[in-house]
C-alpha cells in the first residue's frame, strides 16, 4: 500500500483496510490496527508495517484496545516463493503445535536449515519464533474473549507448560496471561470467538449460496448464522469431533463463533479453517475493482465471498459427485453419501472419512457405476495421502478431469484465482446473458468471477 493510503486509512478509521497493515508507535511502543479506537498519534510517531510480526520486531506490543490479534488475514508474501507461502500457511495452521522443525521441513520437501533461512530472509526471525508468536496472539484472544482456563489456552496454544506460557508473554508481549484475562474460566465445553472480516460482506449471497448444498443434520443455516458438524485430524492419526454456529453481527463486521470441540489443541487450525470457510480474509474492495475489468459485466456485485468447503476430501467427492449434472441432482447424491456412510453424534452427522468410503460398496448412491468407481478410486487414493496432497495429482485417477479437480481447489483449498469455464452452470448464465468476458483479466481473483457469474443463475 502506498503511504498516503495508509495515513487517509488510519486517520478515517476505515474498516476496510483492517488487517492490511498495522501502526507501530513510537511514543508507547504499542502497534494497532487502523480501526484502533484510541486517539490517533502524531504522524511524526508512527509507523507503518505490513505485518504484525513486523511490529513485534521493533519491540512493539499488541494494543489491549484494539486487539491486533483479531485483525482480519492478509497475505503480504503472496507470489514471493511458493514453499515459503506454504510453510506460513502450514504454521498459522498450527502444525507445529503438534509437529516439530524438522517433520515440519520434511513435509516441505526441504531441510531445517533452509526453512529458517527463508524467515530470516523475509521476517528477520527464524520458523519456530514466528509459530511461537502466532501461537501468543491466538492465546491472547481466548484469554480475552473465551472462558478458558489459562492453563487451558496454554496447552490449547502449542505451550509445553503453563510456566514457560507465562515467560514467553512476560518476554514477548510485556505483561502476563492473567493480567490479559477478561473472563473468568468456566466448565462450559463451548468457546466463543469473534471472528472479524474487512467489510463489504455479502452475507445474504453466501448464506444462500450455503443453504442451496447444505445437508440436513451436518449443517444448519438461519438467516444470520451458518453452522456444521466437522472431524479434524489429530496428531495421534485419530479424529476429534466438534462443531461450530458462526452468527453475523454487520455492524461489528464480524461473527460471533461458537465452537465446541474435542481436543482442545486443534482449535487454532480449526478456526483457520473456519475464517477459510467463510471467506474473512478477502480484500473485497480490491477484488471488486479487478473484476470490473473482466469484460462487460453490467454490474459487480460488492462484497461477494467464496464459500469454502470444509476439507479436500469432501470437496473432492461433493465434485465427483456433481460431475455433469445440477446443483438439485447432485445434493440428493451427497446427502444419501452423508446419511448412509457418515458417522453421528448428539444429534449431529459426521461427512465421511476416506476409509468409511472407500471400506464400502456405495449401492445406496444411484448413479452409474463408472462414477461410484470414480469416488471408490478417490477414496482409497485419499487414505494413502495426505489431506494437502495437491488437487491436481488427483488427474492420475480415472475418472477425475479438469473441472473435478478446479472445483475442489476453489472450494476445497480456497484457491482465488479458479475460472470454471467449463462448468454447465458458468455456459448456461453467460449464454442467456450475452456476457462477453475475458477471466483473465481478473487475475488473481477468477474463483470470484466464476461466483459473480453463477450468481446470474
Amino acid at each position: 500500500m502506498k503511504f498516503s493510503e495508509m495515513q487517509s486509512a488510519r486517520l478515517s478509521k476505515d474498516p476496510r483496510f483492517d488487517g492490511l497493515f498495522f501502526i507501530a508507535v513510537k511514543t508507547t511502543g504499542i502497534y494497532c490496527r487502523p480501526i484502533c479506537p484510541a486517539v490517533s498519534p502524531k504522524e511524526e510517531n508512527v509507523i507503518y508495517v505490513s505485518t504484525a510480526i513486523e511490529a513485534a520486531n521493533l519491540g512493539c506490543r499488541p494494543c489491549l484496545r484494539c486487539r491486533p490479534d483479531s485483525a482480519p488475514g492478509s497475505n503480504p508474501w503472496k507470489g514471493t516463493n511458493t514453499t515459503f507461502e506454504r510453510a506460513i500457511k502450514l504454521i498459522n495452521n498450527g502444525e507445529l503445535i503438534d509437529h516439530s522443525i524438522v517433520q515440519l521441513s520434511e513435509r516441505l520437501g526441504i531441510s531445517s536449515r533452509y526453512l529458517n533461512s527463508l524467515f530470516q530472509a523475509r521476517l528477520g526471525i527464524s520458523a519456530k519464533k514466528y509459530a511461537l508468536y502466532q501461537q501468543a496472539l491466538f492465546a491472547k484472544s481466548l484469554l480475552q474473549q473465551s472462558h478458558l482456563a489459562v492453563s487451558e489456552v496454554a496447552f490449547a496454544c502449542g505451550f509445553a507448560s503453563v510456566r514457560r506460557f507465562n515467560d514467553y508473554f512476560a518476554q514477548n508481549l510485556k505483561t502476563t496471561p492473567s493480567k490479559i484475562r477478561k473472563n473468568k474460566a468456566d466448565k462450559s465445553q463451548c468457546i466463543q470467538l469473534f471472528l472479524s472480516y474487512r467489510p463489504p460482506y455479502n452475507w445474504p449471497h453466501c448464506r444462500d449460496f450455503l443453504q442451496v448444498r447444505a445437508i440436513e443434520s451436518m449443517e444448519w443455516l438461519t438467516e444470520h448464522s451458518y453452522g456444521r458438524a466437522f472431524t479434524w485430524p489429530c496428531a495421534n492419526g485419530a479424529l476429534c469431533t466438534g462443531w461450530f454456529d458462526a452468527r453475523h453481527q454487520p455492524e461489528k463486521h464480524g461473527f460471533i463463533v461458537n465452537i465446541q470441540l474435542s481436543d482442545s489443541k486443534q482449535l487454532l487450525p480449526v478456526v483457520k479453517n473456519i475464517r477459510r470457510l467463510l471467506d474473512l480474509d478477502a480484500n473485497s474492495q480490491q477484488i471488486d475493482q479487478q473484476l470490473k475489468a473482466s469484460g462487460k459485466l453490467d454490474t459487480v456485485i460488492p462484497g461477494l465471498r467464496l464459500p469454502g468447503i470444509w476439507n479436500l476430501f469432501e470437496a473432492g467427492c461433493r465434485a465427483i459427485l456433481g460431475q455433469q449434472i445440477s446443483v438439485v441432482a447432485a445434493l440428493k447424491l451427497v446427502r444419501t453419501l452423508v446419511h448412509g456412510y457418515g458417522s453421528s453424534l448428539d444429534n449431529k452427522i459426521f461427512f465421511p472419512t476416506p476409509k468409511q468410503v472407500a471400506n464400502s460398496d456405495l449401492l445406496l448412491l444411484k448413479m452409474p457405476n463408472s462414477r461410484r468407481e470414480t469416488l471408490l478410486r478417490f477414496a482409497h487414493f485419499m487414505m494413502e495421502h495426505r489431506d494437502d496432497q495437491h488437487p491436481d495429482t488427483w488427474l492420475s485417477l480415472k475418472g477425475i478431469g479438469p473441472w473435478t479437480v478446479n472445483y475442489a481447489k476453489m472450494r476445497g483449498l480456497s484457491d482465488s484465482n479458479i475460472w470454471l469455464g467449463s462448468d454447465l452452470g458458468i455456459k448456461k448464465a453467460l449464454a442467456a446473458q450475452q456476457i462477453e468476458l475475458q477471466p483473465s483479466n481478473s487475475s488473481p481473483w477468477q474463483s470470484y468471477l466464476t461466483i459473480h457469474i453463477w450468481n446470474l443463475l
